[in-house]
């Protein structure tokens, strides 16, 4: 069994390898989540004059998403610029005007929509990613990485250091070999 400083030293570095190890990881997949990386924030979709003519003949406008990806908090303004009135779930939006809508609660909506020829919009509303997130997913994998790499590292045995060989050994094999 190594010494108990050895032993400290070894828990010590497997933990910090297993942290940056948990922290590159998440670090990684969560590079996917850009989007949901902000505060909450009000955003605005524009419906574009001539959308309701498009949409009759069964063409998607341009300037609008099919869906949309939201945070917790945040608000969709939706402004109708067309000379028609629209829908978009529970918001009836009449020519002209604007409506908003609180996005409060995680979860994925599909809404009746006017405004796309599908007559269907999608919302996808996520918790915010924010340094909690980030620190609580680093510990989460980074820890128990750690754990394991420092009982791997407590049962290793440590390396024997060998004397080095005195000129005298060495010149004694020489004469041997000759």
């Amino acid at each position: 069994m190594p010494p108990l400083r050895t032993i400290i030293i070894r828990i010590a570095v497997s933990m910090i390898v297993g942290l940056l190890i948990g922290a590159v990881i998440t670090e990684i997949s969560f590079l996917f989540l850009r989007e949901t990386a902000r505060a909450p924030k009000v955003i605005e979709l524009v419906i574009p004059e001539g959308t309701a003519e498009k949409v009759a003949r069964g063409e998607t406008p341009p300037t609008l998403p099919d869906s949309m990806i939201f945070v917790v908090g945040d608000t969709l303004l939706v402004k109708n610029e067309d000379k028609s009135n629209h829908e978009l779930g529970p918001l009836w939006i009449p020519a002209g005007t604007s409506a908003s809508l609180s996005l409060d609660t995680v979860q994925s909506y599909a809404y009746n929509c006017s405004f796309q020829p599908g007559q269907y919009f999608g919302l996808d509303v996520h918790e915010a990613l924010t340094m909690g997130t980030r620190l609580y997913g680093i510990s989460y994998s980074g820890l128990p990485l750690g754990i394991m790499i420092a009982l791997y590292a407590i049962i290793m045995p440590a390396k024997k250091k060998t004397p080095p060989e005195s000129l005298e050994d060495k010149q004694n094999d020489l004469t041997k070999n000759i």
